[in-house]
């Protein structure tokens, strides 16, 4: 029998019902990437907020879950075998997903390939580039005089728009069939109106990109997603 008491995490953030995949995590551009393939899958579980604060990421309990502190990660009480399964990264928690489910990853094994060309374009391009970004150009980073970071993420950023835009041109979505790949992305384009990046990007200037979000933010599931966990 499965005891979610022998997960260190689950002393500070207990579970209301153990039986259900747990998720820990905060609604940024990584963390909803989860959320919101769990409520396009349906599938039953709790999400419990780790806010981005030292005391919550770099506690005894989470680390024990993820020594990369760092949010989002579940526990699947039925993972692999019938055995739970403690994961982090949100790009793997997607994989594992979707290849549980059999949805969201393609129906052949080239769909697949395509569509982990296109997460691991996310996790190695998009989220890392754009997340410097942000610090160079809203946050700490922008105090810095030297403009050379922050030119640099401009343009890097504005590289990135234009490999999306171009293969946005002849398609809705990014792999072919909505998929894993198409959650990855878009919560991280989303977030260049909060860094208030997208006058300096010429968000404008990319129609795809433009139009994909859109198509992306008006589905029930994502809209839902984008709130869970509650920030507080």
């Amino acid at each position: 029998m499965f005891d979610l008491a022998e997960f260190p995490i689950s002393r500070r953030w207990p579970a209301a019902n153990p039986d259900i995949l747990q998720l820990y995590s905060f609604p940024t551009p990584n963390g909803v990437k989860v959320s919101i393939l769990l409520e396009e899958l349906g599938l039953p579980y709790e999400a419990h907020t780790v806010t981005l604060s030292d005391a919550d990421v770099k506690s005894p309990e989470f680390l024990s879950l993820n020594p990369n502190n760092k949010i989002p990660a579940i526990i699947d009480p039925d993972g692999p075998d019938g055995q739970p399964l403690a994961l982090f990264e949100s790009g793997a928690i997607l994989l594992y997903l979707a290849e549980k489910s059999g949805r969201f990853i393609g129906e052949t094994a080239a769909d697949k390939a395509r569509v982990v060309q296109w997460l691991m374009f996310q996790m190695g391009g998009v989220g890392p580039m754009f997340g410097q970004l942000g610090f160079f150009y809203k946050f700490a980073g922008a105090e810095i005089a030297d403009p050379r970071p922050r030119d640099r993420y401009i343009a890097e950023a504005r590289r990135i728009l234009a490999v999306l835009d171009g293969q946005l041109a002849t398609r809705d979505w990014i792999a072919g069939d909505y998929s894993v790949a198409d959650i990855a992305i878009a919560p991280w384009l989303r977030g260049l109106d909060y860094y208030g990046a997208r006058e300096v990007l010429g968000w404008d200037g990319f129609p795809n990109v433009v139009a994909y979000l859109d198509r992306f933010l008006a589905r029930p599931a994502v809209q839902r997603g984008l709130t869970i966990p509650a920030r507080a």
